[in-house]
């Protein structure tokens, strides 16, 4: 087994955090200072509500929660006892369409070119055809 410590589902590695939050060790992976931050960065003058911050906080945390829930499974269908980042990555890329940068895979992903319908390609040769008079 690495070093990493194996999470699995219905078995929480997290203490109670502020708010009644669960959070790893006592420290949250987005706090209402870090969250504050990101918003000054985007905008200076802007500033959220209360309840708006305790919201995405919320958000955050479900998203956290079931992409780790969703590779621990995928960890342990590989009969393995350690979550690895594989196991996250294939997670974000399959249900999210997200990579880890730092963490991308050895093969090369073609540009996907959206497939153009025949409905669509009649619209815009209707288009073409118009703005040529």
């Amino acid at each position: 087994m690495a070093n990493s410590t194996a999470a699995t589902p219905g078995k929480s590695l997290a203490t109670p955090g502020p708010a009644g939050r669960l959070s790893p060790e006592g420290s949250q992976v987005l706090s209402k200072k870090k969250l504050q931050d990101l918003v000054r960065e985007i905008d200076p003058n802007e500033q959220l509500d209360e309840d708006v911050e305790e919201m995405l906080l919320q958000i955050a945390d479900d998203f956290i929660e079931s992409v780790v829930t969703a590779a621990c499974q995928l960890a342990r269908h590989r009969k393995s006892n350690t979550l690895e980042v594989k196991d996250v990555q294939l997670h974000l890329e399959r249900q999210w369409n997200m990579w880890i940068p730092g963490f991308g895979s050895d093969e090369i992903r073609p540009y996907k070119k959206a497939c153009t319908t025949e409905a669509h390609k009649q619209r815009m040769a209707l288009i073409r055809k118009t703005t040529k008079k």
